[in-house]
């Protein structure tokens, strides 16, 4: 009986499992160590949990494979395709620089080198149309020429081809047939959208990681296949949802950053459960913390993202801030004498100092073990802590430097690190038009629960959520999305001039061009939901803003006011004088993929009484604070701060100024006293 539902998420140091019974919601975790061989360390969780894969119904994964083979440039060897005199677009990029002071900090160099960089004669113009079809004798030239050089990926990127691909078409088929096992990407059928650099930039990165990607999905289901298991392997993309291997050749850079975005749909997941349709996501890790934001139970998305500056991915995805606060993330002393925090990590190894690995530098968990907010021991006692290296570190690196105590030295360490997540927030948050006050917190990843309290304090958010299973939220949240793609097609018209039937009708091809592949993907027609958007702007700005479109589309009117307001929300003003136009319209298509509730607990009415205490440092003062087991905690179990709640994945501080309860999901929900 397939009952199972298994999700996994690979992280740099630890592969996270979350397995779920469809018949009692009950939820299990499974950590281990990550391998050279990401597959590898999934099926070492696979077996360690006692899996029965001819059991599962559903395995959903989140990768890193892709986001690590362009950080490492572990790249195959591709070609881009282009119109004669625009090899160089990818490398002249928008002339804009990641730090615009740095006179001596260089943008990467391209993915293809400009060797492999070749052109053919076509030409398509501005309105779409062919006014010199492609020289098929220079075509098959091309082909010949990559053929003999044995790339093993190819891009092709004509000018203009987002209105008409005809030319690309043809000359893809040109090279499929001189190469049939060579993927080939054409940016008219990968990113429809105006702007060369962006679009190239897309289509080349997606070539690149077409043969990496696919190759990994081929391996890891049939290893999946050799063991029992008969479904599709879902992988999770950037824009919030997951594909199947068979969509994976057609769009690989859909699944470049796939990891950040499991954390951001398992914390407006659990936040609409708790009845909190705002949720601010804050996943802290090792050496990253990472912040996402949902309004009104949908995640924020964008399209302005990469993995290395200069070479944009436009694929929707949703919007993570990542900001380098860790648990290992190190206190050091800058130029003019101030204490900062990060983006320096100590990672996985030496790790903190507390380790007893050889580093010697305090890092946040150094200082968190000094205060005595974290115990002496992680992951269930396989990692021990010695709380006298952590206050070496502190009193060294920081005390000495400040003239303050240990504990006064740990505090400004945790105030500093609290200090960057809080920006980050803001950013995330009030520069994008939302009130902090509105949101609830969601803490989670190994270090998130420590701190949430604070950072929420700080930013007056009234209510923080922390997980069940804090260290493992982004594996839950591979469980809880859907089948998706997103499609997009340019429509650059003044909105006084735009006719709703034609725009209807635009929407209506893409629909089923999406119908299409959802089906194909066996999605069945009832569980289809298509959500539109339409990107519009004021005469003369360069940036969209995407407001939503009602199906069927009546009237253009509506759809300007809509703009007006979201454009104040967003930047707070609005101007009603001024011409409005459309710029692009997007299509959502969703495959509905049932899922199973989580279990609800009914209160008990027991208080189980703390596993000890221990000393607790907060605001200069130390507190005999009671330590509770998190495993033995009922729903309903109200806290008083001060209190400490560890678990195997992580440790939760209640503040003194704070109460905490366990609601009916077993999350911990901290809120201000009085």
């Amino acid at each position: 009986m397939q009952n199972l539902r298994v999700a996994v998420d690979v992280g740099g140091t630890f592969t996270d499992m979350c397995i779920m019974d469809e018949a009692t919601g009950l939820i299990r975790i499974e950590k281990t160590s990550s391998t050279a061989d990401p597959i590898e360390g999934i099926m070492t969780g696979v077996a360690r949990a006692g899996i029965d894969l001819a059991e599962v119904a559903l395995f959903s994964h989140g990768t890193t494979v892709a986001t690590n083979a362009l950080i490492t440039r572990r790249l195959p060897r591709t070609a881009l395709v282009s119109t004669k005199g625009f090899r160089d677009v990818i490398e002249i990029r928008r002339a804009n620089k990641e730090d615009l002071w740095d006179a001596y900090k260089d943008v990467v160099r391209p993915y293809i080198p400009r060797r492999d960089r070749l052109t053919v004669p076509e030409r398509v113009d501005a309105a779409g149309t062919i006014i010199e079809p492609l020289d098929l004798d220079a075509a098959r030239e091309v082909a010949r020429i990559l053929k003999r050089r044995g790339v093993e990926a190819i891009a092709v990127c004509f000018m203009n081809a987002y209105l008409n691909g005809d030319n690309e078409r043809a000359m893809r088929d040109i090279l499929v047939e001189a190469m049939p096992n060579i993927p080939v990407s054409i940016s008219s059928q990968v990113l429809p959208e105006i702007f060369e650099h962006e679009r190239f930039s897309t289509t080349v990165v997606n070539a690149a990681l077409s043969p990496v990607v696919v190759d990994y999905t081929k391996r890891l289901g049939d290893r999946l296949a050799e063991d029992g298991y008969t479904r599709d392997l879902l992988l999770l993309h950037t824009g919030g949802g997951v594909m199947t291997p068979g969509s994976v050749k057609d769009f690989a850079a859909r699944l470049a950053g796939s990891g950040i975005a499991a954390g951001a749909i398992a914390s407006r997941h659990i936040a609409g459960l708790c009845g909190f349709p705002n949720a601010i996501g804050l996943d802290m890790g090792g050496t990253s913390t990472d912040v996402s934001l949902a309004y009104e139970g949908q995640s924020r998305v964008t399209k302005d993202w990469y993995i290395e500056f200069g070479y944009p991915i436009r694929f929707s995805s949703i919007e993570v801030m990542t900001i380098g606060a860790g648990g290992g993330s190190l206190a050091w002393t800058d130029e003019a004498g101030s204490l900062r925090n990060g983006p320096q990590s100590a990672g996985a190894y030496p790790g903190p100092a507390c380790y007893g690995n050889g580093n010697e530098q305090p890092t946040n968990t150094d200082a968190n073990v000094t205060l005595g907010r974290l115990g002496t021991s992680l992951a269930g006692g396989s990692v021990r802590l010695d709380a006298g290296l952590a206050r070496k570190a502190v009193e060294s690196g920081v005390a000495k430097a400040f003239d303050l105590t240990v504990e006064e030295a740990a505090e400004a360490i945790i105030k500093v690190a609290n200090a960057n997540m809080s920006d980050a927030v803001r950013l995330i948050s009030i520069s994008r038009g939302y009130d902090p006050r509105d949101f609830a917190l969601v803490a989670f990843g190994g270090a998130g629960a420590l701190h949430g309290a604070a950072v929420a304090r700080e930013l007056a958010i009234p209510v923080v959520i922390v997980p069940t299973n804090p260290g493992v939220t982004s594996a839950l949240g591979c469980l809880l999305v859907d089948m998706q793609h997103d499609f997009s097609e340019n429509c650059m018209i003044e909105a006084a001039a735009a006719d709703p039937e034609a725009i209807e009708a635009q929407f209506a091809r893409i629909e089923a061009e999406a119908l299409d592949r959802l089906t194909h993907e066996g999605v069945r027609a009832e569980d289809i939901v298509f959500q539109r958007s339409i990107d519009m702007m004021y005469r003369g700005q360069w940036r969209s803003l995407a407001v939503t479109a009602p199906s069927p589309i009546r009237s253009i009117d509506a759809l300007v006011e809509d703009f007006h307001r979201e454009h104040d929300r967003e930047y707070n003003f609005r101007r009603d004088d001024t011409p409005v136009s459309l710029f692009r319209v997007n299509l959502k298509a969703i495959g509905v993929v049932p899922k199973a509730d989580l279990l609800v607990h009914e209160p008990t009415g027991e208080s189980p009484p703390p596993a000890g205490r221990r000393t607790v440092w907060f605001d200069g003062e130390p507190h005999e604070t009671p330590i509770y087991d998190r495993a033995v905690l009922p729903a309903g179990f109200a806290i008083e701060g001060p209190a400490v709640v560890e678990q195997v994945d992580s440790t939760t501080v209640v503040p003194p100024w704070a109460k905490a309860e366990v609601d009916k999901y077993l999350n911990i929900i901290i809120r201000a006293k009085g």
